[in-house]
């Protein structure tokens, strides 16, 4: 099934969205732009980004320590990267 350019850009902005208002985290952001917009299996999607697949399964998991650079690696496809964002502060 191939997805439009649009709707891979609107769900790449829904991704990045999530993970800044803290809806989505790194590993579910991952794992969905990997299956939905990528369509590649982990083994095929690690090797396209230079990362192992143990490195790749555990950033999807939510495990280990990720280098920096490995977290980039796997959103450098999606025209994404690790950055800092300013939080909103909650009353209360």
């Amino acid at each position: 099934m191939t997805m439009s350019i649009q709707a891979r850009g609107l769900l790449i902005d829904s991704v990045r969205e999530g993970i800044a208002d803290g809806s989505l985290g790194l590993g579910a952001a991952v794992r969905r732009l990997r299956t939905e917009v990528a369509q590649m299996q982990q083994t095929q999607f690690a090797q396209m980004c230079k990362v192992s697949v143990r490195t790749l399964i555990q950033i999807e998991q939510g495990e280990g320590n990720p280098t920096l650079k490995s977290l980039n690696a796997v959103f450098k496809p999606f025209g994404l990267q690790m950055g800092v964002v300013r939080r909103n502060r909650q009353v209360g």
